[in-house]
């Protein structure tokens, strides 16, 4: 029960935040400190962003739909480690709460299905 819901609840805030990226229909902050905005007009002027909102609303989808689960969350793990990177380094007043829920929900999800990720963790094939 708590890992559908917390599956579901992360699915649905990486769709939200992925088409976010892409429609715009979420305000930006009125104040972004200097090194988080540089870092990201460096994402959107090669258009780089677009591919990780991309992949946030897929694995959003993905989670949803209870599909490629395990692929969907190595995937977000990725994403979530940047995000972190990125409001530990650059934004550290913004670490509450969507980062830390983010992370939050995807542990809680991962865990029941640890042994899906086992095979990622061989040393030698």
């Amino acid at each position: 029960m708590v890992y559908t819901i917390a599956r579901l609840l992360l699915g649905l805030m990486f769709l939200v935040f992925g088409l976010n990226g892409f429609l715009h229909f979420i305000p930006n902050p009125p104040v972004i400190p200097a090194a988080a905005a540089a870092f990201m007009m460096a994402m959107f002027v090669p258009h780089f962003a677009y591919f990780v909102f991309g992949v946030q609303a897929l694995c959003g989808i993905l989670l949803l739909v209870n599909r490629y689960v395990p692929l969907a969350l190595v995937m977000l793990g990725a994403v979530l480690a940047n995000i972190f990177a990125f409001h530990l380094t650059m934004w550290p007043a913004s670490i509450f709460p969507m980062p830390l829920i983010a992370l939050a929900l995807w542990l809680l999800t991962a865990w029941p299905i640890r042994s899906y990720f086992a095979p990622l963790l061989t040393a030698k094939t």
